[in-house]
């Protein structure tokens, strides 16, 4: 297997995790934890198993904000600019205009910082995702978000999401 990882330098962001196919599960989660090539945690151990399961040949994680913490609470108060433009940057390029899958996986983590849902605006504005599908699974939160991958039943089936409110 091999793999995609992209991170900066004192890995406290982390841009790009996954494995490496034609037909990837994307799917986009609110912030980076621990995970390492072959040393993942359980979201991406649920994320590889659902692209699997699902026909997908490969997966990547990607997140709205790139800060490494274990606990959303940690998340910066404000954004680093620095963060965002990788961010995006590393998105548009591993995207590049293909017709993917991204499952949309942020849950209601996307109303805990003030800078999040604007990320999450400009992600889903970058011309190089207007080729994509976005999927989710399970049914979407009280706030109409898709479901962090680990409050979902295993069995949920990937369905269609809408992502223009988020535009």
């Amino acid at each position: 297997m091999q793999w995609l990882y992209e991170r900066n330098a004192d890995n406290s962001a982390r841009f790009v995790l996954g494995t490496v196919g034609e037909k990837p599960l994307v799917c986009f989660g609110i912030n980076p934890s621990t995970a390492e090539p072959n040393h993942l945690d359980r979201t991406v151990n649920i994320v590889s198993q659902v692209a699997a399961l699902n026909g997908f040949d490969s997966f990547v994680m990607l997140n709205v904000y790139a800060q490494r913490s274990t606990d959303p609470d940690g998340l910066d108060e404000c954004v680093r600019p620095a963060f965002k433009n990788e961010n995006e940057r590393q998105i548009a390029a591993f995207v590049g205009g293909r017709n993917l899958t991204l499952w949309g996986a942020w849950g209601q983590l996307v109303e805990l910082r003030g800078y999040l849902p604007s990320l999450l605006q400009d992600i889903v504005a970058l011309p190089e995702v207007a080729n994509c599908s976005w999927v989710s699974r399970g049914r979407v939160t009280k706030g109409g978000h898709p479901h962090h991958p680990l409050y979902v039943k295993k069995d949920a089936p990937l369905e269609p999401f809408n992502v223009d409110p988020y535009r």
